[in-house]
């Protein structure tokens, strides 16, 4: 577990990277943006998307090829954008090599989690999930940050930890890959919520039950896909949902903030570089959620909000108008 690839050059991918070479890996990165490849390689650091950190220089690239004979990849491309780059970069990559999926969403065209449009792409890699709380600039500035490191293997899963974990950066492993990655893929759309909630100055106590509620959807999801309800309740569910729902330093949030404060959705998305997750998975989630027939309504508001089809005013009385019942329903 030497020579470590990362698939994207975004503010979380060169966070990823930074944290790999300070554990003594060899970093090789794969950038989409020929400006922020050779910024990454020159020792410029990334203004475009990680500003204000300075970085040493790190071998970076805009050819998939150069991640052939790497002993680990961390992929950090958007969920939507995951297959094509999966299906340019298989004939680089060796049989038996692991894949940390770091990207949160669902495939909008499929309803396929990363994991199976990685295996559906790269048969020959292993899948593994990298998820939660972790903003990339305090993981970049070294300040602590505890993850989910999720691989079926266990020896695998501990050899991926040692390999880029640090006193600052705390992997813990797990063997639930499902509730790893419908948690990462949840929290976004909830993050839009509390953002919402944020801007229409809904006050604390709102802020407070939306995201309990919002996190027994996740629960709900999660369980009825195989997963753990124990793992959401750890640092890929509950701990990513509190820190992505508490601050509008996360994009979800400080999106769904400025539709609570009236903007239009299309006019926040044009003035962004980088992807805000939660608007594409929203209408994939709620597709997925009727397919397992699981109840999410704070996630359906949301989707109803960005498809246009709700106001605010109009998804919030829905929410409120909703049955009393039992807690944990």
């Amino acid at each position: 577990m030497q020579t470590i690839g990362i698939l994207g050059g975004g503010a979380w991918g060169t966070a990823l990277a930074y944290t790999a070479h300070q554990a003594g890996r060899d970093v090789r990165i794969w950038a989409r943006e020929p400006e922020v490849a050779a910024d990454l390689a020159t020792g410029r650091g990334n203004p475009t998307f990680l500003s204000g950190i300075e970085l040493p220089a790190m071998a970076a690239s805009t050819d998939l090829a150069d991640m052939a004979g790497v002993d680990a990849i961390l992929s950090v491309v958007p969920a939507q954008h995951a297959r094509g780059v999966f299906e340019t970069l298989a004939p680089h990559i060796d049989a038996g090599v692991p894949v940390m999926l770091c990207s949160k969403g669902i495939e909008k065209s499929t309803l396929s989690l990363m994991t199976d449009v990685l295996q559906q792409s790269i048969p020959q890699a292993v899948p593994a999930v990298l998820s939660g709380p972790s903003f990339a600039a305090d993981v970049a500035r070294g300040l602590p940050t505890a993850v989910t490191l999720a691989c079926e293997d266990k020896p695998l899963g501990e050899a991926l930890v040692k390999a880029i974990g640090r006193p600052t950066f705390r992997p813990y492993w797990s063997n639930d890959l499902v509730g790893a990655e419908v948690g990462g893929a949840v929290k976004n759309v909830l993050a839009i919520a509390c953002g919402i909630v944020e801007g229409l100055e809904l006050g604390r106590s709102a802020h407070a039950a939306l995201i309990s509620r919002g996190f027994a959807e996740m629960t709900r999801l999660a369980v009825s896909m195989g997963a753990d309800a124990q793992t959401l309740a750890g640092l890929c569910g509950l701990g990513d949902l509190v820190l992505t729902c508490s601050s509008v330093q996360s994009r979800n949030m400080s999106f769904g903030k400025a539709l609570g404060e009236g903007r239009k959705p299309e006019d926040i998305l044009a003035e962004r570089n980088s992807v805000t997750e939660g608007v594409a998975t929203a209408p994939a989630l709620i597709e997925l959620a009727e397919r397992q027939d699981v109840q999410m309504p704070i996630c359906q508001a949301v989707n109803e909000i960005l498809a246009g089809r709700a106001s605010l005013e109009e998804a919030m009385t829905a929410l409120l108008s909703r049955p009393f019942t039992q807690e944990g329903l």
